[in-house]
């Protein structure tokens, strides 16, 4: 993520910035440059999803392809499905962190053939609803998705009316909470911030001015080392029980994350391509990187330059012989 949120009154600059080239939010026609290619010196895109986790893994992959393969890099910000639309059309080579979507692999992997899986990131993906450590603290039970209606009233806003509010993020996030809210019948309406910083800062606040809150939310992700939160348990996942979208009652899968790219990018990126296809690190890793583009004050490119030094055992076996 699936894979990440929410609330118009959180106008905020949180986001962190990827290093390197970004164009608009949506695929622009075929780069004049050349593609990858075997030999080096070609262009590789990387879209970049609206999440500083994601951000990370490809400003590390960004650096590594321009200073140790020789490679332009482009980085557009592209939203989760136009990403996979740009496999087709040519604006698109690598999809750094896939949340699932069987549904795109479907058409684009399986039906339209014009891209293929490229192995895991290495990150352990896993979305849910969260609330402030203190709320569990003080209101034995409300982790149980069974005694969310009794607190509901605590969620309220002004933006839910008189259900609790379940804020989310970007819209473009892989979601089912319309679904759980009424496969489990519960007093909750879903409130989109409509960003991953609105998450953010609704989190940060909630714990330290002790308000109430009940967000969605997802690790791996840097926040969680800085503020307690503790998560809601719905529905234990089992296999299936998430096949029918409107039929949704139970808890988020946690996903062994995956990278994603364009079939020509496979059959013709060369080392560009051998590279993405071994990247594969942790999720603290992952977390240090987001971390300094969010909290440190770093570009996406200082960010990765910083991890490459302090990690070459692991980024050394990536690069193609």
């Amino acid at each position: 993520m699936k894979i990440r949120l929410l609330a118009g009154l959180l106008v905020l600059g949180l986001a962190a910035g990827c290093g390197g080239a970004k164009v608009a939010d949506t695929p622009t026609s075929a780069a004049s440059r050349p593609a990858a290619s075997a030999s080096g010196g070609g262009t590789v895109k990387i879209a970049v999803n609206p999440w500083v986790g994601y951000e990370a893994s490809a400003n590390v992959l960004a650096y590594l392809l321009r200073n140790e393969l020789g490679y332009t890099v482009e980085l557009p910000e592209i939203k989760e499905q136009l990403a996979w639309e740009g496999f087709e059309t040519g604006d698109v080579d690598v999809i750094v962190e896939n949340w699932g979507h069987p549904d795109l692999k479907k058409k684009f992997i399986e039906e339209k053939k014009v891209a293929q899986e490229a192995g895991s990131t290495g990150n352990k993906g896993v979305i849910g609803w969260y609330i402030p450590k203190w709320m569990a603290d003080e209101h034995p039970g409300i982790t149980d998705h069974k005694n969310l209606n009794k607190y509901a009233h605590l969620f309220r806003t002004s933006e839910s009316g008189d259900k609790g509010q379940l804020l989310f993020g970007d819209p473009s996030y892989v979601s089912n909470e319309d679904a759980l809210i009424k496969n489990l019948k519960l007093d909750l309406k879903v409130v989109t911030g409509g960003s991953e910083a609105a998450l953010i800062k609704a989190a940060q606040q909630a714990q330290a001015q002790r308000e109430p809150l009940l967000f969605y939310f997802w690790d791996p992700h840097w926040l969680f080392s800085k503020t307690e939160l503790v998560r809601v348990n719905l529905p234990p996942y089992t296999e299936g029980c998430d096949a029918d979208p409107k039929k949704v009652a139970c808890d988020y899968a946690e996903m062994d994350l995956d990278k994603i790219v364009s079939t020509k990018f496979a059959q013709s990126g060369g080392k560009a391509y051998e590279l993405v296809k071994n990247f594969s690190w942790s999720n603290e890793d992952q977390n240090a990187v987001a971390d300094d583009m969010t909290n440190n004050g770093m570009t996406g490119e200082q960010a990765a330059k910083k991890w490459i030094e302090a990690n070459p055992a692991k980024w050394q076996a990536w690069i193609p012989t």
